[in-house]
């Protein structure tokens, strides 16, 4: 029979808190390693997921980003603190964990100003570029340490060269037990999804370097662990000290925000959850303070640990608190078994999990619907590879916005035109020799109107006036697709409408709404244009149009008028 207390929890957080434990005894080694990348003592790793996981849990938004120890910001802060002092010296270490505290500051203050709204500028397709470049990121640095090569690069390409010129090196060992590791995890995940296959891994290992040591001793380990609790404290370094630290703290700053919104926004698509970007702000803010007084360095949302705790099971941050108390419970007790475990065992672990967040069933299906966007997620893929992540998802958002302005700068045109006398509109590509019946042209233009396209605007009206088949005497513009006229945008329009006027053709709008309607006044085109000649609906801007034809011309109607006019005008409404 179920106790009460275990009826009353909810099955989401029994998966959780397995997860949680599966969490500990998986990505405990791989922070230690990452306190080797930022020259800190290997304990400072473990200080990473202890209380800086709970400070995220806390305030931040997202059930599925784990806020760690990361690669990208371990070798900044390598590759600037240690021309300020010795690795590993105790000033060493209060100018990183001053470089946390300042970091911790600066995302204060990005979420003051609310810079969360950068995560909307990683499409889905940027993620899925972006996944796939980390994951085979991930891959080629976990190749050295399942080999059992020494290499000296953080840069995965220049890994990879080392690796490949220092294979006649190899531990044979390392390299059996890696592949072995590798396959049966994948076994594991492929036939049994819930058992937790790297805790089996990692225990297995431990247990059989301590019980079968002759199969083992040709394998280096992760070493000996200081156990305990942090030292808290708020570091204290001289002013000029502080000064040179923040631009290294900016460089830290930029790649956790880019980098954390990039990998919560995956699984929240993912799972179809809401995300609070400036939430999750202040939830990485408050990790880096307690990162900083528990004396340890800069953390950051980690995709591989992300990826990890989803694949262990984890949807809510109680997995990531159950890591936490799990951390804990190692540095009071357990740090002495923990010295055992294999390094080629765990890069075989991250490797498996690398190769999960390589996304090309996603890759496929984006080619197939849309293979520019398709190119833009390979280029940011492979400069997330070639060059580091923080450069990646900025050569990612700066080749999306290029996109959209192209798009914007050359939009599509048209001339509106019934096919029938009964039928509706159609959207006919703009192009000289169209009108919509005799003197009267209906364009379409769809895009804001702005400095780069408004040129192509004037010219597009101009070359239908020029080359319509009868004198046009009024152009009537549809103004659904445009919300927004800039100021050099508003000054080439009040050239086109005294060019215009010289014709003797009046231009009228219509479906113009309140925000283009006050762009216009900003910009004094309601005077040039004659507020008589602005409409909210399509139809009462086309019986204007007609007045001016039919003024024009000298006639009852337009040749269009018919008794099936009265069919017509319930059809001019809803172009297609």
């Amino acid at each position: 029979m179920e106790l009460p207390w275990r009826r009353k929890l909810p099955p989401s957080w029994r998966t959780d808190v397995l997860a949680g434990l599966s969490l500990a005894f998986t990505n405990i080694p791989q922070v230690l390693g990452y306190a080797r990348i930022a020259a800190m003592p290997s304990v400072t790793g473990l200080y990473t997921v202890l209380l800086p996981l709970v400070g995220f849990a806390a305030f931040g938004s997202s059930r599925h980003l784990l806020v760690a120890a990361d690669s990208a910001t371990a070798a900044i802060l390598s590759g600037a603190v240690t021309a300020m002092a010795a690795p590993g010296s105790a000033h060493y270490m209060a100018l990183v964990s001053a470089t946390a505290l300042l970091a911790g500051m600066l995302l204060l203050a990005a979420r003051l100003f609310r810079l969360g709204f950068l995560a909307d500028f990683l499409s889905r397709t940027v993620l899925v570029g972006f996944m796939t470049g980390v994951g085979v990121q991930i891959a080629i640095s976990m190749f050295h340490d399942m080999l059992g090569i020494q290499t000296t690069s953080h840069n995965p390409a220049m890994q990879a060269v080392e690796t490949l010129t220092q294979a006649d090196h190899l531990n044979l060992t390392s390299t059996l037990t890696a592949g072995a590791t590798v396959g049966g995890l994948l076994l594991l995940n492929r036939f049994f999804p819930r058992c937790p296959a790297a805790l089996l891994a990692v225990v297995g290992a431990i247990l059989a370097d301590r019980t079968v040591p002759f199969l083992t001793r040709n394998l280096p380990t992760l070493g000996p662990i200081q156990s305990g609790l942090p030292t808290f404290q708020i570091p204290i370094i001289s002013w000029n000290e502080l000064l040179a630290l923040f631009p290294v703290a900016a460089s830290c700053v930029f790649v956790i925000i880019t980098q954390s919104a990039a990998t919560s926004r995956v699984y929240a698509t993912q799972f179809d959850e809401e995300l609070n970007e400036n939430r999750d702000l202040t939830g990485l803010a408050a990790a880096n303070i307690l990162a900083a007084v528990s004396g340890t360095f800069t953390v950051n949302g980690s995709p591989t640990q992300t990826a990890m705790a989803v694949r262990a099971g984890a949807r809510s941050q109680v997995a990531q608190v159950v890591f936490s108390l799990s951390t804990l419970i190692v540095l009071l007790f357990l740090t002495t078994p923990l010295q055992y475990l294999p390094q080629c065992v765990l890069a075989a672990i991250v490797f498996t999990v690398a190769l999960g967040m390589i996304e090309i069933r996603a890759l496929l299906s984006i080619r197939q619907e849309s293979p520019g966007e398709f190119w833009l997620a390979l280029v940011t893929a492979a400069v997330v590879v070639g060059a580091g992540v923080e450069q990646g998802v900025l050569t990612a958002i700066a080749l999306s916005l290029f996109r959209h302005v192209r798009h914007s700068y050359d939009p599509h045109t048209a001339v509106l035109q019934p096919f029938t006398p009964q039928g509706p509109l159609e959207a006919v590509p703009a192009r000289g020799g169209l009108e919509s019946e005799p003197g009267l042209i209906i364009f379409r233009f769809c895009a804001d109107l702005f400095y780069a396209n408004s040129t192509r605007f004037n010219r597009d009206i101009l070359t239908l006036l020029s080359d319509a088949p009868h004198p046009v005497h009024c152009i009537l513009i549809e103004c659904s697709p445009i919300t927004d006229i800039d100021y050099s945008a508003a000054n080439d329009l009040h050239l086109l409408l005294a060019t215009l006027k010289q014709r003797q053709v009046t231009m009228i709008f219509g479906r113009v709404s309140q925000d283009l309607r006050a762009d216009m006044n900003r910009h004094h085109l309601i005077v040039a244009i004659g507020p008589e000649n602005i409409f909210e609906e399509l139809h009462t801007a086309l019986a204007a149009a007609r007045r001016y034809t039919d003024a024009t011309n000298h006639t009852p109607g337009s040749q269009l008028r018919s008794p099936t006019h009265a069919i017509m005008m319930t059809f001019w409404t809803t172009p297609r």
